[in-house]
C-alpha cells in the first residue's frame, strides 16, 4: 500500500487555520492530489490540517475520515538550555545529542527532559498502536518491527531488477492495484509515525529532518519476500506542487529559510 502524509499549510496558530499564504499552498496541492486515485483519506482534528484537507476534499467531492490520535505531537516540556516551554523537540545539538536514550528506539521517551510530561510516553504508545489498527485495516498485522498480509498470496523476488536488467516493479502489476491513502496532519506526528514504521528514534527524525508546509511524504509497502512487508520513503518533504505554481516554499518549522530551489 502507499500512505502520502501531508503537512497541514503555513499555519495561523493564533486561529488555528491557514495564513493567506497557506491557502494558496493548499490549493496548489489540491491540484496535484486531485489527479490520483486514492482509496481513503483521513485528517487531524486541528483546524489547520482540516483546513489544508478541504481543498482537496472539494475538489474531488469527497470527505475525511477524522483520526483524534493523529493530532500534532505537542506535549509540552520545558527546555533545560533555552528554557523554552514548548514541543519536545527544537533541542539545542549539544545537548540532545549526548543523550544516548535519545538514540534508542524504545528508550527516548525515558531521556529526563521527556520524563517531565508522563503523557509523552503514553501519547507515543497511543499513536502506534491506533497507527497499527489502521494498517490492520487495510490486511497488515504488525509483528515485532515489520508486518505481515495473512491474506496475501505469499511472494519470493531476492532482487529489485529482472532479468532483462530492467526494474522489477516496471513489471508487477499487483502493485499498481495497491491501495493509496492520504493524511493530513503535522510535522511532529509524521515524524511518530514515521519512527514506528521505520523503527528509527523519533529525536532523529524530528531534529534530522525538514517537512515544509503542504509538503508530501510519500511512504510504499515492499512486499517481496513470503507476506512480508516493511515500508520504505519513496519521498519525504516534496514540494513540487509548490515549485511548479511559483509559490514560495514556506520556513515555517525550520531555523533556516528553506531552499527555493
Amino acid at each position: 500500500m502507499r500512505i502520502v502524509f501531508v503537512r497541514h499549510g503555513e499555519p495561523d496558530y493564533s486561529k488555528d487555520s491557514l495564513t493567506e499564504k497557506g491557502w494558496r499552498e493548499a490549493e496548489l496541492l489540491a491540484k496535484r492530489i486531485s489527479k490520483w486515485k486514492v482509496e481513503e483519506f483521513y485528517c487531524s482534528p486541528l483546524g489547520r490540517a482540516k483546513d489544508t484537507a478541504s481543498c482537496t476534499l472539494k475538489a474531488m467531492g469527497r470527505e475525511a475520515v477524522i483520526l483524534p490520535w493523529i493530532r500534532e505531537f505537542s506535549y509540552h516540556i520545558d527546555d533545560p538550555v533555552t528554557k523554552r516551554h514548548s514541543i519536545p523537540w527544537d533541542f539545542v545539538p549539544s545537548y540532545w545529542t549526548k543523550e544516548s536514550l535519545m538514540y534508542d528506539i524504545d528508550g527516548w521517551t525515558q531521556a529526563d527532559v521527556m520524563k517531565q510530561n508522563p503523557i509523552i510516553e503514553s501519547a507515543y504508545k497511543d499513536v502506534c498502536q491506533n497507527f497499527d489498527k489502521l494498517l490492520a485495516s487495510y490486511g497488515y498485522i504488525r509483528e515485532n518491527n515489520f508486518y505481515r498480509m495473512p491474506g496475501k498470496k505469499e511472494r519470493f523476488v531476492a532482487g529489485t531488477v529482472s532479468k532483462d536488467g530492467s526494474p522489477f516493479a516496471d513489471h508487477d502489476d499487483d502493485s499498481l492495484s495497491e491501495p493509496t491513502i492520504v493524511i493530513f496532519c503535522h510535522l511532529g506526528v509524521i515524524c511518530v509515525v514515521l519512527s514506528h514504521l521505520l523503527n528509527i528514534p523519533f529525536p532523529l527524525l524530528v531534529h534530522g529532518f525538514f517537512l515544509p508546509t503542504t509538503s508530501l511524504t510519500i511512504v510504499s509497502s515492499e512486499e517481496h519476500w513470503s507476506n512480508e512487508a516493511y515500508f520504505r520513503v519513496q519521498a519525504m518533504g516534496d514540494v513540487h506542487h509548490l515549485l511548479n505554481g511559483k509559490e514560495p516554499i514556506s520556513s515555517a518549522g525550520s531555523f533556516v529559510k528553506a531552499f527555493q530551489g
